[in-house]
This record gives structure tokens, C-alpha cells and sequence, in this order.
């Protein structure tokens, strides 16, 4: 047991009630998105995509075990942590299929068939670029893979080819709709700003990915929110697009079954890497970028501990090597976990947070 946890646990605190909350929350906001919101049928590929998620992982969990895919858990992580080594990992690769396979059937309207295609492409591209360096860590017993270069270049050269086909087909608008009716004209700049995205959001969800059912449960609330304000934006939303985050939704719902505590599967980088991605290419094409910051606030605070942690400790580092720390341990929920709050209650608040931000999104949404 984690030396912070404690026997007597808060009833939002078990595993299992609160991972059954946030199902219960995300259909009923799309059940009601259905009722209320023209052109909105949301809960049908949600229901669909969770059932096969579940079953997928649930059929998949005694192979990856078979095939002794176990998690190599690093040394210098919280101590609490090493009760989770063994534990089956790349489960992203049972799942992630799930959702792109259904995803990519919501629609057979010609140019929003392409989209869906090209975001399950790029979703697909870099399940298997995780994948790789979920596998080189297993082959090595390490949790070091691809090196940090080589992982940076093969997600460039994806989302390059994801950028490419974009802006042949004309699908991306060089002008970022913001709140309140504004608009940031970028021009040229979209490309490098795509770019970046790609590179940050697919990072951010996998240092997210470090305590049981933390990015899953994220994720789906995200790209919950991403559908919501897609049929809430006007001229009757973008049922494609939106029907596309909803399956992804329920893949991760369906995930979540296992991955919450005590996990019984690891997403992995396998399928850390594809929910960045998926979540960047959909706030692409559906001009969507400034939703996906507010939405994905807890994705940005998990980032942005880790950069401000390295750069204080480079800023200060002195003669001896040492320098000082922000944060306990990065990213943010290891700072919070080794003050004491276990992951069991740690979880649900970060879920909390996430809904939150998502409401948020929701309200200072743009307008078309």
C-alpha cells in the first residue's frame, strides 16, 4: 500500500464510485446536449464507443499480461509507486483503435469523411510512435525508450504530414476564433502554431498519464467538452467532428473501467501520445484552439510544472549540482501526492478541475 494512503477513505475517494460519477456525468451532459441542442447526437457513438472499449480491454488486459508487457516503473518516482510495477502497460493499443475505427464512421458527407480520416491518421500515427517506445522500454526494462530527440522528431514528421494534407485540402483556418466575437488573424503563422500544438498538447496528456485513471478520465471530459461547444458554435454545429471526440470519449470511459484505482492496465505512451494528438487535429480543423487551452487546463498546469521546475533548477543550479525546486517532484500531481494527498483522492479533484475547466471552455466559447 502507498505509505500516504490510509485505509479509511472518503466515499469520493474510492476508485470506483468516482470513476462511475464521471461516466454518469459525461453521458448526462451528452444526453442532455441531445435533447436540447439542434442537429446533436452525441450519445449514440459515445454509448457504442465505451461498450467496445470496455470489451476490447477487457478481452486485451490477459494478453498484454501473457505477452509480460509490464510496466517498468523509474526509481526515482514516488516510493508508493513501485506496488505498480508489473502492471500491464500499452493498453493504448487496445483501445485507441476503438475509437478511430468508430470515430471514422460518423459521417459519409465526402470532405468531412477526409477529415475524420485525417484525424484518425495522425491519432493513429502517434499511438504507434508511443507504441515504439512503450515496447523499447519493455525490451529493456527500463522507462527510458525512444530518446527524447528521436520521439520529437517522429511526432514532428506526423504532424507535418497531418499539416500538409490540411492545407492542400483547405481545412484550416489561418484566423483563431476567440471569445466574444474575436478573431486573431495569424496568416502563415497558423502552420508553426499547429506545430507546436501538436508537439505540446501530445506531451502535456502523457505527463498527465502517472496516476491511476488521471488522463483517461481527463481526456474523456476533454474531448467531451470539444463536442459540446462544437454543436453549441452555430449553423448546427459540426456533427462530424463532434461525433468523432464523442467516440474518443467513450473510448476512454470504457478505459477508464480498468485503468482507474487500483489500475489493472497503463495507457502507456501508446495511448497517451494518440489522445494529444486526436485532441490537437479536431481543435485544428474545427478552428478550436482557443476551447482546447481552457478545456485542457490541467493538461497546461501538468506541462508548465515540469518546464518551470527545470528551468528554476537550471536557473539556479550552483558548484554541487543542486538547485532549487518549485515543486516536491514534477509534474503536478507528484508534487501534491508526496504532500501528502494520495491518489485516490487526488484523482477526482484533478477530474474536478477538468469539468470545471471544461464549463469554462463551454462559457467562453466562440461564437462561430
Amino acid at each position: 500500500m502507498n505509505p500516504t494512503e490510509t485505509t479509511d477513505q472518503p466515499w469520493w475517494g474510492k476508485g470506483s464510485f468516482s470513476a462511475t460519477l464521471l461516466i454518469l456525468f459525461v453521458f448526462a451532459a451528452s444526453l442532455a446536449a441531445d435533447k436540447w441542442v439542434s442537429n446533436s447526437q452525441l450519445t449514440l457513438p459515445l454509448l457504442l464507443a465505451t461498450v467496445v472499449s470496455m470489451t476490447a480491454a477487457g478481452l486485451g488486459i490477459p494478453r498484454l499480461k501473457a505477452l509480460k508487457m509490464g510496466q517498468v516503473i523509474r526509481e526515482e518516482g514516488p516510493r508508493g509507486h513501485q506496488s505498480k510495477s508489473g502492471t500491464p502497460t500499452m493498453g493504448g493499443l487496445l483501445v485507441v483503435p476503438v475509437g478511430v475505427i468508430l470515430g471514422s464512421w460518423i459521417t459519409r458527407e465526402p470532405e468531412a469523411s477526409q477529415q475524420l480520416l485525417a484525424v484518425s491518421g495522425v491519432t493513429l500515427a502517434y499511438m504507434l510512435i508511443g507504441g515504439f517506445d512503450d515496447w523499447r522500454s519493455l525490451t529493456r526494462r527500463t522507462n527510458s525508450g525512444l530518446t527524447p530527440r528521436g520521439k520529437l522528431l517522429l511526432q514532428t514528421i506526423a504532424a507535418l504530414i497531418f499539416l500538409a494534407i490540411a492545407a492542400w485540402q483547405g481545412w484550416i483556418n489561418s484566423t483563431v476564433a476567440l471569445p466574444f466575437g474575436q478573431n486573431l488573424p495569424l496568416g502563415l503563422l497558423i502552420w508553426p502554431l499547429g506545430l507546436f500544438v501538436f508537439l505540446a498538447e501530445s506531451n502535456a496528456t502523457n505527463l498527465t498519464d502517472g496516476l491511476d485513471g488521471l488522463a483517461s478520465g481527463c481526456g474523456a471530459l476533454v474531448f467531451t467538452g470539444l463536442a459540446l461547444q462544437l454543436m453549441l458554435r452555430g449553423n448546427h454545429g459540426d456533427p462530424a467532428l463532434a461525433g468523432f471526440c464523442m467516440t474518443m470519449a467513450g473510448t476512454w470511459l470504457g478505459f477508464l473501467v480498468f485503468n482507474r484505482h487500483p489500475a489493472r492496465v497503463f495507457m502507456g505512451d501508446t495511448g497517451s501520445l494518440a489522445m494529444g494528438a486526436a485532441l490537437t487535429a479536431v481543435a485544428l480543423l474545427s478552428n478550436s484552439l482557443w476551447p482546447l487551452l481552457v478545456m485542457g487546463g490541467v493538461f497546461l498546469a501538468e506541462s508548465l510544472s515540469v518546464i518551470i521546475q527545470v528551468w528554476v533548477f537550471k536557473a539556479t543550479k550552483g558548484a554541487n549540482g543542486e538547485g532549487r525546486r518549485i515543486f516536491r517532484m514534477a509534474p503536478l500531481h507528484h508534487h501534491f501526492e508526496l504532500g501528502g494527498t494520495n491518489e485516490r483522492t487526488l484523482v477526482p479533484c484533478f477530474w474536478t478541475a477538468t469539468a470545471a475547466f471544461v464549463v469554462l471552455g463551454l462559457y467562453l466559447r466562440p461564437l462561430g
